[in-house]
């Protein structure tokens, strides 16, 4: 094992008897503070972790101050929960890429409308784009783009209901090897307008 992977194996190692201790002598709230603390310091080690603000607001005009977190909320009637953050603006209003990556997956469903996912370079994380009006033109599977470019259009497409015109900016933990469908959704409220995320 090299030493990357030791510093990695210390630090799950001292996670799991921090718990423990503080689980053993009733601190229930502390044990979960101090596993959320260790969590992060191994995720920042591993490179998968992503800080408030690090991720460009990804609709053009729209501060950080002006997101209201969506993740959680009903939908379907209460059937399912939402899982990423609605922004709100006029139709065709430019999405941008909130991040350096590459164009994983341009993708028309029934649920997102015309959508597109963006990879990270270190392929950990997947930026996922939906309700769009229209992709920036020219722009295929594959393309390196940075961020703040020009992406594709606000729009009301898929299941966002007519003239709820709104981004649907989805955030989504993978390893290297997953495909652009898989992984765990983590709410990118806290990234783009500050704290942590969960998920």
């Amino acid at each position: 094992m090299n030493r990357v992977g030791w510093v990695i194996l210390a630090l799950f190692a001292l996670l799991g008897g921090g718990v423990a201790l503080l689980t053993r002598i009733g601190g229930g709230e502390g044990a979960r503070a101090l596993n959320d603390r260790l969590r992060a310091k191994v995720e920042n080690r591993i490179g998968v972790s992503l800080s408030p603000g690090e991720l460009e607001v990804p609709v053009q005009g729209v501060a950080r101050s002006a997101l209201r977190q969506s993740w959680g909320a009903p939908r379907d009637g209460g059937l399912r929960a939402h899982t990423g953050l609605d922004i709100p603006a006029p139709r065709g209003t430019p999405v941008l890429a909130a991040a350096d990556g590459v164009i994983e997956k341009l993708y028309d469903s029934r649920f997102g409308g015309t959508a597109l996912y963006e990879r990270s370079p270190d392929r950990r994380w997947t930026y996922y784009y939906a309700h769009l009006a229209g992709y920036a033109a020219g722009l295929t599977e594959g393309d390196r783009v940075s961020a703040g470019q020009l992406i594709g259009y606000v729009g009301d497409s898929g299941n966002a209901g007519r003239r709820n015109y709104h981004l649907h900016f989805g955030l989504t933990r993978q390893r290297p090897e997953q495909r652009w469908w898989q992984g765990r959704e983590v709410d990118p409220f806290p990234v783009l307008a500050g704290g942590r995320p969960r998920g």
